[in-house]
């Protein structure tokens, strides 16, 4: 059988040459038959052979079936229901023929676009956990979760490190992350957060105080999309992998330090999406946010209380000692991320001002609450004691 090239050859020399069919068969070692074959016919050779139908073929229709009922069902259940038919076929075979025709049975599946984002438009929010707990001193370790936060245009990130998932403590993350942008986007974008969703895409009180003051909008995602906010999740994972492994913290305000060095190198390297710098873009992007307000909104969580005779008062486990002299009155306390103050509600005499402690079940006492609480108690009174004179003693001995 002449081959592909060599009819091609012979319809050449025959047609553009104009060779006899002696000399194709000499240059060529063809046979004149061959040849002659080839200059009648108007197509190249080609091998042909029945098609004889595959070991999956009687089983198609009930493969379908199958699918139809149950679109995700597993290849290796697929084979034993068929093999009850007779199929003897091997498992790759069917799998190589479940990958093609499965996506048909299957739901639509999600597309994605590409979004761009205004400068100033928006700026994601997510809370990031550390695989490790915190030293935060007396030996003890605690569980801390990290305020993340991306502008969309500039790719600029920021984080601040709480020790808990309440309003005040995300808020005054939210706050401390706002301020090391330098400037206020239009809308905060976070996921249902329980401290600041109250239900059905709208904020609790807290948060929508918190905005109003400053001015921005709000948005929440979806339940279970976590692609909504896929900038401060990339972020995110960026962190996971930078910033923790090989570090070690002494304690919160060491991490809180390491956290903003990292996160002032890694808006100043190059980024793969943006070809360039997120630092670079911030001030294109600041030009066009409004500025931030000369102090930040108020976060700290407040309680008044009557300062009862043992003058100390709990927050967070912790017992932190009032002022003895203000016992029965009742005081504002403010608890911050930093310290714990109180004052009184008359007069607005100075209760007490301590350091928060993210140590668990200590006693923090100030050391001028002590002093007044000796001076208060004075000397112990001592019983009054009869004085008899002896010559009484010695006429009872007769």
């Amino acid at each position: 059988m002449v081959r592909v090239e060599g009819w091609a050859e012979i319809r050449r020399l025959h047609f553009v040459k104009q060779l006899s069919i002696r000399e194709i068969a000499r240059r060529t070692g063809h046979g004149r038959n061959a040849i002659r074959r080839a200059i009648r016919s108007d197509a190249p050779p080609r091998y042909e052979r029945p098609v004889r139908p595959g070991k999956l073929e009687p089983h198609k229709e009930e493969i379908a079936r199958l699918l139809d009922d149950e679109a995700r069902m597993p290849a290796r259940r697929i084979r034993e229901l068929i093999a009850a038919d007779g199929y003897v076929g091997g498992q790759t075979i069917l799998d190589v023929y479940l990958r093609e025709i499965r996506p048909r049975y299957l739901p639509a599946s999600r597309t994605y676009q590409r979004t761009s984002y205004r400068p100033g438009e928006l700026c994601q929010f997510d809370l990031w956990e550390p695989t490790r707990p915190i030293p935060v001193g007396q030996g003890q370790t605690r569980r801390g979760y990290v305020v993340v936060c991306c502008l969309g245009y500039s790719r600029i990130g920021a984080g601040a490190l709480v020790f808990g998932k309440r309003a005040p403590d995300l808020l005054w993350g939210i706050g401390r992350c706002l301020w090391r942008l330098g400037a206020l986007p239009q809308t905060l974008v976070w996921d249902r957060e329980g401290a600041l969703h109250a239900g059905r895409g709208r904020p609790t009180e807290a948060f929508a105080a918190f905005c109003g003051e400053l001015r921005v909008g709000w948005h929440f995602c979806q339940p279970a999309d976590p692609e909504a906010k896929g900038l401060v999740e990339r972020l995110q994972g960026y962190l996971e992998t930078s910033f923790e492994p090989g570090r070690g913290f002494v304690g919160p305000e060491d991490f809180q330090g390491q956290l903003d060095g990292w996160f002032e190198r890694a808006n100043r390297r190059t980024h793969r999406t943006l070809r360039c710098r997120p630092a670079d873009r911030l001030a294109e992007e600041r030009a066009l946010m409004r500025a931030l307000p000369d102090a930040p909104p108020d976060t700290d969580e407040r309680l008044v209380v009557r300062v009862a005779p043992d003058p100390y008062l709990r927050v967070d486990t912790c017992d932190y000692s009032l002022d003895p002299r203000l016992v029965g009155r009742r005081v504002e306390m403010r608890v911050s991320q930093r310290e714990i103050t109180a004052t009184a509600l008359d007069d607005g005499q100075l209760a007490c001002r301590h350091r928060r402690s993210f140590a668990r079940h200590r006693t923090v006492t100030d050391i001028e609450h002590l002093r007044a609480l000796r001076a208060g108690r004075g000397k112990p009174a001592e019983p009054a004691v009869e004085r008899r004179p002896l010559a009484r003693y010695d006429a009872l001995m007769g």
